[in-house]
């Protein structure tokens, strides 16, 4: 097996490379692949499980299942180009120490993870490697920009708000273009004898995953982790994209979602590296402009962006997680009830559009944003006045696409903790309401709670108010075959509003870190309420826009 040829004709120069895999499990477009590759005779790529990785201290059996269908994945795609991946166990610096001698590594390249809940253990393998004489290799690819790039171009500070975010990137500059993916031609890949028995992917089982409910074996919508599955859902996904720009639409929240229909949502594939954040950003903006002929508007990808400014957001901010010592996070007290809390994650809250987003959340690892919404308004500042914290241990444990910078980001915003103006809406979603305008004919609530399959759609959003003769035609008694509502949602909405005041009350006159979308309509936008265009409004202010909520 003799050395390959660089691109420049000469000798690949002798050498060791590590390929770090964590997040980024990908071969598109991976910088820390190119890295890996260049001047070394030889390439390992490994993954190490040490408790923390990818979210897997957190992770329940289908976020589990989804990380090991990526592991696997590559494995066959290392193994189509005469390798394979090797899994291995323990702190990585404790790894690294062990097969420095026994491999000869010379580099380790691995895709940065910006979040601070990794630094510790990056800071610590950089120290192994330089004190060893080892090359370390930092590359950005999970993120469009380097967070880091943004926060010195803002004067050492993350940007407080979404729109001065986006101001910051335009000085920056457009994200880098992807790259295909790259030929092994010029390194080997090594593959030991005993690899199967030493470097396998780990089965659930070993791994002490076990499924928490029997739904999760009978998935609706099978979601399968892999850059090739990711790869055949991004042609897909492109493909409504293109169809939608024909059509005139810009934005995908333009179209009222399906709740019942399968799924196209690249998140999870995003969240794990499956599908490059800047091969998708370029091919939404790619698109655009060959349909419409015409520049493409830096709002066409906002979700992204979004997803880049809480990210930024968390850089140093290790209790970014957290309310009270958390820096931009306002300290609201709370109620702390288990029996609640246990309802509300189980799907048993007697609202049917939240016991069905909760039901698929368990059963999938997914659900629509619409439905997270009001699921997490719902516990937190809308009716069960729990605080955030508790709606993110379980989402970190049952969403497939949650990481912990933009999941904890998205639920300070949602129960008005942190990202809007000191509470400009006070007001929240009535989860009959919002349930009937997201889910008209009643698919979604029928699929995920079977228990009210045959209640007429008139009483199917609140079943508590059908007639007993009707409970029994259908088959659902309220109060034993389906709860009763766990509690009276116009009360309870007016005292939490009442409480969301006070506080209010208790921080205008301070100065906060407390930041906001660029304006009301981004948020109508994401819960698909009418537009201050669509409702032929000159301006949509903040009362404007509770007014909206509190029909809902």
């Amino acid at each position: 097996m003799g050395r390959g040829q660089s691109g420049d004709d000469s000798i690949t120069k002798p050498g060791c490379s590590i390929l770090w895999f964590r997040h980024g499990l990908r071969l598109h477009d991976n910088p820390a692949l190119q890295e890996a590759i260049k001047d070394c005779e030889k390439l390992y790529p490994v993954f190490i499980f040490d408790g923390q990785v990818a979210g897997t201290s957190t992770s329940g059996y289908n976020r589990t299942r989804f990380l090991l269908e990526c592991l696997e994945d590559l494995d066959r795609q290392f193994k189509d180009a005469g390798g394979r991946l090797y899994v291995l166990y323990g702190k990585p610096v404790d790894v690294f120490r062990e097969i420095h001698q026994e491999w000869g590594v010379t580099k380790i390249c691995f895709e940065q993870d910006p979040e601070p809940i990794w630094q510790n253990r990056d800071a610590l393998v950089r120290d192994f490697c330089k004190s060893a004489g080892i090359e370390c290799v930092e590359k950005i690819g999970h993120t469009l920009w380097n967070p880091k790039d943004i926060i010195s171009e803002n004067g050492g500070m993350p940007p407080l708000t979404y729109e001065k975010f986006n101001a910051i990137t335009s000085l920056i500059g457009p994200p880098p273009r992807p790259t295909e993916r790259h030929s092994f031609i010029s390194v080997k890949l090594p593959v030991e004898p005993d690899h199967d028995e030493r470097h396998s992917i780990p089965s659930l089982e070993k791994l002490g995953k076990e499924p928490e409910l029997p739904e999760q074996l009978m998935r609706i919508n099978q979601w399968k982790g892999g850059e090739s599955e990711a790869r055949k859902l991004f042609k897909i996904r492109m493909r409504d994209e293109e169809e939608a720009f024909k059509k005139g639409f810009m934005m995908p929240n333009q179209f009222k979602p399906n709740m019942a229909a399968p799924p196209t949502s690249m998140a999870a594939h995003l969240r794990f590296g499956c599908i490059s954040v800047r091969e998708m950003y370029w091919a939404i903006h790619d698109t655009f402009e060959k349909v419409r002929k015409e520049d493409s508007p830096t709002q066409l990808t906002g979700q992204l962006v979004w997803r880049e400014f809480f990210y930024t957001m968390s850089v140093g901010n290790k209790d970014y997680d957290k309310m009270a010592p958390n820096p931009i996070c306002l300290d609201i007290p709370w109620y702390e009830n288990k029996e609640h809390l246990k309802l509300w994650e189980q799907g048993q809250t007697g609202f049917p559009f939240i016991d069905a987003c909760q039901r698929q959340m368990l059963q999938e690892g997914w659900v629509h944003h619409v439905g997270r919404h009001a699921t997490s308004c719902f516990l937190t500042r809308g009716d069960l006045w729990i605080s955030w914290e508790e709606g993110l241990k379980v989402y970190l444990k049952y969403m497939l696409d949650a990481d912990w910078s933009v999941c904890a980001g998205n639920w300070m915003w949602v129960s008005s903790s942190a990202f809007e103006k000191v509470l400009q809406c006070p007001s929240c979603l009535d989860p009959v309401k919002y349930g009937m305008r997201m889910d008209s004919k009643g698919e979604f609530v029928r699929r995920y709670v079977p228990e009210l399959r045959d209640m007429p759609l008139r009483y199917l959003f609140s079943p508590w108010l059908s007639p007993l003769n009707i409970q029994k035609k259908a088959n659902c008694i309220i109060g034993t075959d389906y709860p009763k509502p766990m509690v009276n949602h116009k009360e309870v909405a007016a005292k939490n509003a009442d409480m969301m005041l006070k506080v209010k009350q208790a921080h205008e006159n301070k100065v906060t870190s407390i930041c906001a979308p660029s304006n009301s309509d981004e948020v109508r936008k994401f819960m698909w309420l009418p537009t201050s265009q669509e409702k032929g409004l000159p301006s949509c202010t903040a009362d404007d826009f509770c007014k909206a909520v509190e029909n809902l």
